[in-house]
């Protein structure tokens, strides 16, 4: 598939057919792909839970969703083949970027402008879901309630240095087209060439 149709094609995908597995070969490129995401300091301080059987999946639901309001959220309902968690390694930057190379002395985090540990993985997620795009694949990622985050990593032995940002479900899409490109906000919203805003008039 073209690059531009893969992009264009992407949406987050809720349903998808239960009776059509994911063959093991697919499931490997888009790990794989996610693997070739940039990383500050080519740290890749990510990790990536991949669970591909009914049982994991049911598991997943019952550790991820909250007992009160479960209809709130995505992960009470999932009903996919593939669930891929995404998670993020703080520890494996503060240490990369306490080596010599990187001009720091200590593991400080005081001067990260933003949390990149969390922004690289997302990065390989959002690959993830392209190359599943790519695959005539559907995906959708989705948030894990805070509070449940223990109970995740209690349920599936992750160690406390992993964060997961989120899950992502991938499946064959059972779901109707739909033309979203009313609901996007206009360019001229959201871009801005030179500045952000105009200088202001002076006298």
């Amino acid at each position: 598939m073209e690059f531009q149709d893969v992009v264009r094609r992407r949406r987050m995908i809720r349903r998808y057919d239960p009776d059509r597995p994911i063959p093991p070969e697919v499931v490997d490129r888009i790990v794989d792909n996610g693997l070739r995401a940039p990383s500050g300091g080519f740290s890749q301080g990510w990790g990536f839970l991949v669970l591909d059987t009914p049982a994991d999946v049911e598991l997943f639901r019952a550790a991820a969703t909250p007992p009160e309001n479960p209809e709130r959220w995505f992960s009470a309902t999932v009903e996919a083949p593939l669930l891929i968690v995404p998670m993020a390694n703080k520890s494996v930057y503060l240490d990369r970027y306490a080596q010599a190379d990187k001009g720091h002395d200590d593991r400080s985090d005081a001067w990260w402008p933003a949390p990149y540990w969390d922004i690289d993985t997302g990065m390989a997620s959002l690959l993830m879901l392209l190359t599943a795009v790519d695959a005539g694949l559907g995906a959708c990622f989705f948030g894990i309630p805070a509070e449940r985050v223990d109970t995740f990593r209690t349920e599936f032995g992750v160690p406390a240095e992993f964060n997961p940002i989120g899950a992502i479900s991938i499946g064959y899409s059972d779901e109707p087209a739909r033309d979203l490109s009313s609901r996007r906000r206009p360019r001229t919203d959201v871009v801005h060439r030179g500045r952000w805003q105009p200088p202001a008039d002076t006298p």
